[in-house]
């Protein structure tokens, strides 16, 4: 099934269409919030809770334009998501949460936290980013949303390493994907920073160590963006280490989350 552009809605949706709980935990002390990154969606944390502990629901945040949304026009600029997924999280915010991002989503959990402290006072226990710069630090790529399909895939692949083989093979799946990958290329090439206090809440980071996008140095700038202890971690693995480093990656977390939560009680 192939969608055409004009096929695309932008109507409105539920929090339920933003939120996937893989295992709701209604008696968790804490929620995290996960959010993707360029062309992924929801599924990407699918087994994450198993890691966890067990005070801890996990949400992951499905945007626009992929999965079960795939009829709904992505979103091509933070300033527009941003807002939109507040909505949709509000229901999720009665007790304490943190947030995890990687890659594009930790541009975006990150600028929601500040949007979040703007709008209502609150923020997170905890904000947790992989595998992306910090913000202030300028991008040194040139923009590629606006390149042909097939030098926009190479660019990706060269950059990343993204994109399998086995989905390249499938033409109608890259063709269903191509148009929310260039729409989270759209968000990541026109992000403007904009300075502003720094989080109250800590900070912890994770990078890869094969990473050739990512370097060591634009991940402790992010040490900039907290008041709280911030800490780095460097795993095995290129830009997409939470795949190969998956049980390390969730150990980390699982003790800066009890770390969290004691801070909460």
């Amino acid at each position: 099934m192939i969608i055409n552009p004009s096929q695309l809605i932008h109507a409105p949706t539920t929090a339920g269409a933003w939120v996937v709980r893989p295992e709701p935990n209604p008696a968790a002390r804490l929620r995290l919030f996960c959010f993707p990154h360029a062309g992924a969606g929801a599924a990407l944390f699918r087994a994450w809770p198993k890691g966890l502990p067990q005070s801890v629901d996990l949400c992951a945040v499905r945007p626009p334009g992929r999965e079960s949304r795939l009829r709904e026009a992505a979103f091509t600029r933070l300033s527009d998501l941003v807002p939109a997924a507040l909505s949709a999280l509000r229901p999720y915010l009665d007790i304490p949460f943190a947030f995890f991002g990687h890659s594009l989503g930790a541009l975006v959990c990150f600028e929601l936290a500040r949007h979040l402290r703007k709008e209502t006072g609150l923020g997170p226990s905890h904000l947790f980013v992989a595998a992306r710069r910090a913000p202030q630090r300028p991008e040194p790529n040139r923009p590629i949303r606006h390149l042909s399909d097939p030098d926009f895939i190479e660019e990706v692949r060269r950059r990343f390493n993204g994109i399998p083989d086995m989905v390249l093979k499938e033409s109608a799946l890259i063709e269903l994907m191509l148009p929310t990958l260039r729409a989270d290329f759209a968000i990541l090439e026109t992000y403007e920073y904009v300075d502003d206090d720094p989080l109250g809440c800590p900070i912890s980071c994770f990078g890869g160590l094969q990473d050739r996008e990512t370097s060591c140095q634009d991940l402790a700038a992010w040490q900039e963006q907290t008041r709280g202890p911030f800490s780095l971690r460097m795993l095995p693995g290129d830009h997409f280490f939470l795949q190969g480093a998956h049980q390390l990656l969730l150990q980390a977390l699982s003790q800066d989350l009890a770390g969290a939560g004691d801070r909460d009680r």
